[in-house]
């Protein structure tokens, strides 16, 4: 019961939230440099009258709150009107390229998790060993290089000079299962890198303050095993501020998949958004940072259920 009131309490709290950030993007939107009429009439070299037309038949001279309040009413029953450049609808378009990204930023998540939770526990279970010092030493360096530079080495190194799986472009799972993992190794790897040394490197903090504590030494003192000590008692509390950093991990990686989205060529939600941006595509803009909100909320609750059934003590909150 207490977390149902406690996904009731979030679901609620998304509405202002939502509220807030859409007209903060439109109205950031309106005033930064660029004419979405002028692009559409043609850019540098169309005619005043031309832009003005343009203006006057997608209502862009009106005022911000009269433009908001009418694309509020359409947003309200998931309608985020058309693109500005070519007329195609903005929910559709969504709708298409959403999995594109999810699926990489899934791929990329299960990248963290197997190589993060893997060299976490290792690293956690042998502190102060040699194996738990390099673990730390390249989780370090995971977190610290950037995306986009291991997004680069990994084309050169796998895609050009060994030509295992492709530089850029993007196979759906639905065409074929083989050619979709090759062309989501490589993003995946660029994402799901920084979120596997997160994980690993709090995963092994946990880990070993939780094997300090006095129950798990009371549990090697009864005669308990290094697997009971660790996989049953310790692991269980270090798990929980855990899957608080992973959900960080993948608010992050939904953000760094403008820039991975682009390198790799792959049409999904970031390239949509990166075009969208240059064109200053209006309805596009809007309808995107919706859904990375709407994503966002979504897993930060499904972070706050993980974390109540794990923890009883969360539940009042």
């Amino acid at each position: 019961m207490q977390v149902l009131q406690m996904v009731a309490r979030r679901l609620l709290a998304l509405i202002p939230v939502l509220l807030l950030v859409s007209f903060g993007t439109f109205a950031l939107v309106l005033a930064v440099p660029g004419n979405a009429a002028q692009t559409i009439a043609g850019g540098e070299n169309a005619s005043a009258k031309d832009i003005a037309r343009v203006t006057k038949r997608l209502h862009l001279d009106d005022p911000l709150l009269s433009q908001y309040g009418r694309w509020l009413g359409h947003a309200a029953q998931l309608d985020f009107g058309d693109s500005l450049v070519n007329g195609e609808s903005v929910a559709g378009q969504i709708a298409d390229k959403t999995p594109i990204t999810i699926s990489i930023v899934a791929m990329a998540m299960l990248v963290a998790l197997l190589i993060g939770a893997t060299s976490g526990v290792i690293a956690g279970s042998r502190a102060g060993t040699a194996s738990d010092k390099a673990s730390v030493l390249v989780a370090t360096l995971a977190v610290s290089i950037p995306s986009f530079v291991i997004a680069i080495l990994l084309i050169r190194f796998f895609a050009i000079e060994l030509r295992w799986v492709p530089a850029i472009g993007f196979t759906p799972f639905s065409e074929s299962i083989g050619d979709w993992f090759r062309s989501v190794i490589l993003p995946s790897l660029a994402l799901g890198t920084i979120a596997a040394g997160a994980l690993s490197r709090q995963l092994r903090s946990g880990l070993v303050e939780s094997l300090s504590s006095d129950y798990v030494r009371t549990s090697w003192a009864i005669g308990g095993s290094a697997r009971v000590a660790v996989g049953k008692h310790a692991l269980r509390n270090a798990v929980v501020p855990s899957v608080a950093v992973l959900g960080i991990q993948v608010s992050g990686l939904l953000g760094s998949m403008v820039i991975i989205e682009n390198i790799f060529s792959i049409r999904g939600i970031g390239t949509y958004l990166y075009e969208a941006v240059y064109l200053h595509d209006l309805p596009v803009i809007q309808g995107v940072v919706v859904w990375f909100v709407l994503v966002q909320l979504t897993i930060n609750l499904l972070v706050d259920i993980a974390l109540a059934l794990l923890n009883p003590r969360l539940r009042v909150t």
